[in-house]
């Protein structure tokens, strides 16, 4: 699949990702050009009327006044088709668009779900926001709206010269010599290396003020708090002072040629018509060439009208080949391997064997072994406790059961099965995570309950939430289970988000869970609440928390004490606190934390 993406690019490539939806652009293409050519009856109709006035111009009542008032019905009826065409071509190309759009956007995203958590990590989220909508949108204008008009504008451009050259042979070459000109200055600036150097650099310059913009949004308590300004956030002020140089740098090193084509295209009675009077002078008298000439007065300048469009294509083409191969980019990232024959436990203890793992690539000049020869055994039924100072690797720990990670050495299994051997539908079935950062989507309450079993019923979630402990709290608020969070809605505490994080773990019902500092934001009031919810959530099932509030693992099966990604010390509670080592250093400086008390003049 990965080699289709390289074969074709820009146009060639988004028509391919069409797929079977060709046939509707095709069809958007032929109707825009039965449109052009339905506009242009009314302006033969008035060439018609004019030559019949011209012909009886000494003597009017002599006009053939049937045949004027029937190229005025064609004129109307030329408009009327050509407006019927033009509003059909227009629903086709923008079912295409929108069909292509929500299939683009379906593939991105399903791809960017099957992806490493790596490739979030090292790719900005501006980034991967403006290729799922700037660049995906792009595609939608160019598919619903420049198709159509240049399909319009080429139809347009070729009946006209043709009638032109059909009048007369010497005028209609002086047009379009004066256009050709015009767009060869025009070309030679937006065609080339340099070109597509230029369309790199602005998309990169978007990629990068989209990240920063995000990074100032999600920075604004602190920045509120510091009292700074946006000059004072530097990368963001740095990214907008580049972006704005850069534009400047931009639209500078092409208005020469396009102040020239726009005067060209804006000029061309200037070369129609001393060629029009030279000719007129050797016969005076001709009445039809007189008319020739009205009619290329009048439908000459007309033609710069469509080739305005074709102005906007190649900026446009560019557009859709710089933000086609950055989709393609995306498609082309490694996703995470599926077995061919995939396996699923049996039963759900976790064991890790020699594992080694490191965020970097392999041979890296930067490469640190996050974790190194990691062996132990969660049992089903039973709770596995992580602690260790930060940075020792328990989350790293925690993040290779579902195999966001895949593991460097060694292996992860669950029941005795490789989870490299598992499909991930089968895994993520599996494993349940209660992250200590909860996030909850801008939806009902409802419906981030229910993200834990989508077909779950509502009586289903209610239990759920019951066992949670956030019944209550949900009750009171303005609409209960359909309040709204977020924007538009309202906000839940710390502690309040985690128990909706435990209901939606609770519905899912995996047998493995782990616990990444559930309790982290509760109060004391709450969290008796939330020690409720989670006795309610590990019945029976493979349970690993990472532990920082110590209080919390006493009770624990066992504790791993991680530190610089090893397996420091390992056992119960009271055993690691006689060792004397890791465990109870921190243990000691647990409880000393634990009776600190702040007076006046400092801490007591």
């Amino acid at each position: 699949m990965k080699q289709a993406f390289k074969e074709k690019t820009g146009i060639m490539r988004l028509l391919e990702i069409a797929g079977e939806k060709k046939g509707l652009l095709i069809c958007s293409g032929i109707l825009s050009m039965l449109s052009a050519v339905f506009m242009l009856v009314p302006y033969v109709s008035v060439y018609y009327i004019l030559a019949e006035l011209l012909r009886h111009a000494a003597d009017l009542s002599s006009v053939d006044g049937p045949a004027m008032i029937r190229w005025g019905w064609i004129a109307l009826w030329g408009l009327v088709a050509g407006l019927i065409t033009m509003y059909l071509g227009g629903m086709a190309s923008h079912i295409a668009a929108f069909r292509i759009l929500y299939g683009l956007r379906v593939q991105l995203t399903e791809h960017i779900g099957r992806l490493p958590l790596g490739y979030l990590t090292r790719t900005s989220i501006g980034a991967v926001k403006k290729t799922l909508e700037q660049n995906v949108e792009k595609i939608e204008q160019f598919v619903a709206h420049q198709i159509p008009d240049m399909c319009n504008a080429l139809a347009t451009v070729v009946v006209m010269f043709a009638a032109l050259f059909y009048l007369n042979f010497w005028m209609a070459l002086v047009c379009l010599t004066a256009i050709a000109l015009g767009f060869g200055i025009q070309a030679s600036m937006w065609v080339g290396e340099d070109a597509k150097k230029w369309v790199k650099l602005y998309y990169d310059a978007l990629e990068e003020i989209n990240a920063s913009a995000v990074q100032y949004v999600r920075g604004m308590p602190a920045v509120k708090v510091f009292g700074q300004t946006v000059h004072s956030f530097r990368r963001f002020y740095d990214d907008m002072v580049r972006y704005r140089d850069f534009c400047v740098r931009f639209s500078d090193s092409f208005q020469n040629g396009f102040a020239f084509f726009k005067t060209i295209l804006a000029s061309l009675l200037s070369f129609i018509l001393p060629v029009g009077v030279l000719l007129l002078s050797r016969d005076p008298a001709g009445m039809a060439f007189a008319l020739v000439l009205l009619f290329f007065v009048i439908l000459g300048p007309g033609t710069a009208a469509p080739l305005y469009k074709f102005l906007y294509l190649s900026s446009s083409l560019r557009d859709i080949s710089e933000g086609v191969d950055r989709i393609d980019a995306v498609f082309a990232e490694p996703t995470v391997p599926e077995p061919e024959q995939p396996r699923k436990p049996e039963t759900y203890s976790v064991e890790f064997d020699g594992v080694s793992f490191s965020y970097d690539a392999p041979g890296a000049s930067t490469r640190v072994e996050a974790l190194s020869g990691i062996s132990f055994t969660a049992e089903q039924g039973k709770v596995t406790a992580l602690v260790g100072p930060s940075g020792s690797g328990k989350t790293t720990v925690a993040n290779l059961i579902p195999r966001f990670w895949d593991v460097g050495e060694g292996a992860v299994r669950i029941g005795g099965v490789d989870v490299r051997r598992m499909r991930t539908e089968d895994l993520m079935d599996t494993v349940s995570f209660v992250f200590q950062d909860t996030f909850l989507f801008f939806d009902t309450l409802y419906e981030n309950i229910r993200v834990g079993k989508p077909g779950a019923s509502r009586e289903e979630v209610y239990a759920a939430a019951r066992a949670a402990q956030c019944h209550d709290f949900i009750e009171r608020l303005p609409k209960g289970y359909d309040t709204l969070i977020g924007e538009g809605g309202v906000y839940l505490s710390g502690g309040e988000e985690q128990r909706v994080s435990v209901a939606r773990a609770i519905l899912k019902g995996a047998p493995i869970l782990v616990l990444d500092e559930a309790t982290a934001f509760a109060d004391p009031e709450n969290e008796y609440k939330m020690q409720m919810a989670l006795r309610e959530l590990v019945k029976e099932k493979t349970v690993i928390v990472i532990a920082h509030r110590l209080s919390s693992i006493r009770g624990a099966d066992q504790i791993l004490v991680l530190e610089e990604g090893h397996i420091a010390e390992r056992g119960t509670h009271e055993e690691l606190l006689r060792e004397g080592g890791v465990y109870r250093r921190m243990w000691d400086a647990y409880t000393d934390a634990a009776s600190w008390v702040i007076e006046k003049g400092g801490v007591a």
